[in-house]
């Protein structure tokens, strides 16, 4: 009889080591790794009924934390990933996103809970905030890849840009919206009882906190890091990558002290160190340090998903949740992304990439399990959690099963037009694709 201790080693050793092999060999199949382990999660948790049961309703609390830790990794990475400096003209396709695309998703999100499911208003407006951003963990396979190390390397690709930034900062500012949700489970829905706190706290005072915060503990850093009078200080001499953590827990943990969002501080925190010194080799070693720690963590959840699934985390779930999610990841998201970014610096093939891969993932796990420990909705917990795990499950098959394709073919049509200006293989095309 094998016992579960034993099974348990022996998975995680196969499954570290599927996540340093797969992404290389998974980069132009129609399948992804989070695919894969989504999937080895349900076959496990099916096959092994002595494991035990990862009820994210049970174990809220730990799916909080678990979800957090790995968010806060995936921003500082995606941040020190960018090497576009941040302008407002050269990021005028993030803002779009952010201000148009994500309040456009939410709104309809929260009209369809109400209306097609049958929600309240907190509920509804919970599913749309925790649905709408990109996620910054999934999305990886669509975004950036290892900071540059000279003025040569080419700048990012418009698609890739917009993604990444769009998911270093949308993740801190879908919780207003989810702080919002609270609020009305708590106090209802007047908006007397709930909008002198929302636009003070939620709205102004705690994004201002992890946009100064984050600053300011990016610019220390950077002086630590890169210009420190003493060598031992002057921690860019040691290539020691695993201080990408200390910058991404000193950044969310001074900002949360203060009541402010440490997603937005640790994403500012990884620009602001990125800006620094922005040719030297030590942002690849901090990148990469951060880049498999989250892929570690990444597996773990995904697995832990697959396993909720597998003992009920869908039951309920109705022809109305599944064509209310699927029109989400196929309407709503491609739509409100292709109205956000007309007449902007995007091509249509860029413009309907941007749109379609509105992927969603670890953060909106997070946010679920955040909200339902801090409001009122435990009579709802199920299947709120049951509808964004649905959601999450059907953007890692849907995305997974199209990311590699979509990009190859991107990517060579953007070669090809560098050639046909240029004639240089290795020059990014000067018009938009």
């Amino acid at each position: 009889m094998f016992e579960a201790p034993s099974i348990l080693f022996l998975s995680a050793g196969f499954a570290v080591l599927a996540a340093a092999v797969l992404p290389k060999l998974l980069r132009r199949m129609p399948l992804s790794m989070p695919m894969v382990f989504l999937g080895s999660g349900i076959l496990a948790f099916t096959l092994l009924p002595d494991l035990p049961d990862p009820d994210p309703v049970r174990y809220g609390e730990f799916a909080t934390h678990l979800t957090e830790i790995c968010v806060i990794i995936s921003l500082m990475g995606a941040g020190l990933a960018l090497d576009r400096p941040f302008r407002w003209r050269g990021w005028s396709t993030t803002w779009r996103l952010l201000g148009i695309v994500m309040p456009l998703c939410i709104l309809v999100m929260t009209l369809l809970g109400m209306w097609v499911l049958g929600l309240g208003l907190a509920a509804a407006i919970l599913v749309a905030a925790a649905i709408a951003p990109t996620d910054p963990v999934l999305a990886s396979e669509v975004q950036v890849g290892k900071p540059a190390d000279s003025e040569e390397d080419p700048d990012e690709d418009e698609v890739r840009f917009a993604l990444t930034s769009e998911a270093g900062l949308n993740d801190g500012l879908a919780f207003p919206f989810v702080y919002l949700a609270i609020l009305i489970s708590l106090v209802g829905a007047a908006p007397a009882a709930w909008s002198g706190e929302w636009v003070g706290v939620d709205l102004l005072w705690r994004i201002a906190a992890g946009v100064l915060i984050g600053f300011g503990t990016g610019k220390l850093l950077s002086l630590i890091f890169f210009a420190a009078k003493g060598k031992s200080f002057r921690l860019s001499e040691h290539s020691e990558g695993f201080v990408a953590l200390a910058a991404t827990f000193l950044a969310y943990g001074a900002t949360e002290l203060v009541a402010g969002y440490g997603f937005i501080a640790v994403f500012i925190c990884a620009l602001t160190i990125r800006s620094a010194e922005h040719n030297h080799a030590y942002h690849q070693v901090l990148h990469s340090y951060v880049e498999q720690l989250e892929r570690l963590m990444t597996v773990v959840i995904l697995v832990l998903l697959g396993g909720a699934i597998a003992r009920g985390l869908l039951e309920g779930i109705g022809w109305p949740e599944v064509l209310v999610a699927l029109a989400f990841l196929l309407v709503v998201r491609p739509v409100a992304g292709w109205i956000g970014l007309m007449r902007g610096k995007t091509g249509p093939r860029e413009r309907l990439a941007i749109s379609y891969f509105g992927i969603r993932g670890i953060g909106s796990l997070f946010y679920i399990a955040f909200a339902i420990s801090h409001g009122h909705f435990e009579d709802e917990a199920h299947s709120l959690w049951a509808m964004v795990g649905l959601v999450v499950a059907l953007s890692i098959v849907v995305h997974g099963a199209t990311t590699a394709p979509l990009m190859n073919r991107l990517d060579r049509l953007r070669v090809a037009q560098a050639r046909k200006q240029h004639g240089d293989e290795g020059r990014a095309p000067t018009t938009p694709v």
